[in-house]
C-alpha cells in the first residue's frame, strides 16, 4: 500500500518505483532454492545457506538502494522514497515473518499446503 502511495499521489505521479516489486518477487528465491537442493534445512552444508542468505540480503539491500538512487536522480520525491521505503519494511517483515513460522520442517509447515 506504501509502494502504491508512493507512486500514484498526486503530489508524486511517478511510477518509476514500482521496479521494486522485481525485488519483492526475487527475495524469496534463493531461499526456496536451497531448501529445494537440500531437503533438511538445518542441515544444510554451509556453503549452500551463506550463498542463499548472501543473494537475499544483496536483493533486500537493493530494494531499499533503488528508491533513493531515483531520489538522488530527482525522478521521484523524497516524500514518496520514504513512503516506499517505508513500504519495503513492512513487505521484507512479512517475508521474513512468513520463513520464520512456516520455514522448519515440523508439523506446522507451509509445504504441507
Amino acid at each position: 500500500m506504501f509502494l502504491m502511495l508512493g507512486c500514484a499521489l498526486p503530489i508524486y505521479n511517478q511510477y518509476w518505483p514500482l521496479f521494486v516489486l522485481l525485488f519483492y518477487i526475487l527475495s524469496p528465491v534463493p531461499f526456496c532454492i536451497a531448501k529445494r537442493l537440500v531437503e533438511d534445512i538445518d542441515a544444510m552444508s554451509n556453503t549452500c545457506k551463506e550463498l542463499a542468505i548472501f543473494l537475499t540480503a544483496s536483493i533486500v539491500v537493493s530494494a531499499f538502494g533503488l528508491p533513493v538512487v531515483f531520489a538522488r536522480a530527482h525522478l521521484i520525491e523524497w516524500g514518496a522514497c520514504a513512503l516506499i521505503l517505508t513500504g519495503n519494511t513492512v513487505i521484507f517483515a512479512t517475508t521474513l515473518g512468513f520463513f520464520l513460522v512456516f520455514g522448519s520442517n515440523d508439523y506446522f509447515s507451509w509445504q504441507q499446503w
